[in-house]
């Protein structure tokens, strides 16, 4: 589910956005790209070190949007790719996953791991 190119951009530095829904409206948080691993099942795995209003959002609705890019790899239209990732989320604070996060990132508190429903080329 997740595209060839998508996986070679989150092989290069760069910003990510993770929106979630709350009554109050439409919160993002930001991560690196080199933060974001791909697990066996195919879903993205995101260490956690604060993320708590993005936790009580994905709590009342998982549905979550991401974006992804990075100039290094080339996109649709020349240098840069970028993807818009359309997915389920779950905070994971025991277990295998949770436990894999950690151990490459000691700081985390909690793993936010991320179904695919669609990831679709922007750039």
């Amino acid at each position: 589910m997740i595209p060839e190119i998508m996986r070679q951009v989150l092989k290069h530095e760069g910003v990510v956005a993770i929106a979630t829904q709350s009554d109050g409206g439409t919160h993002l948080v930001n991560t690196w790209n080199s933060y974001v691993q791909i697990n066996g099942e195919g879903r993205l795995m995101i260490p956690a070190g604060h993320m708590h209003k993005t936790e009580v959002n994905v709590a009342k609705n998982n549905k979550v949007l991401v974006t992804v890019g990075s100039r290094e790899v080339e996109g649709s239209h020349g240098p840069g790719a970028g993807f818009l990732v359309e997915g389920t989320a779950v905070f994971l604070t025991s277990g295998p996953q949770f436990e894999a996060v950690k151990q490459r990132f000691p700081w985390a508190r909690a793993a936010l791991e991320i179904t695919v429903i669609s990831a679709t080329q922007t750039l």
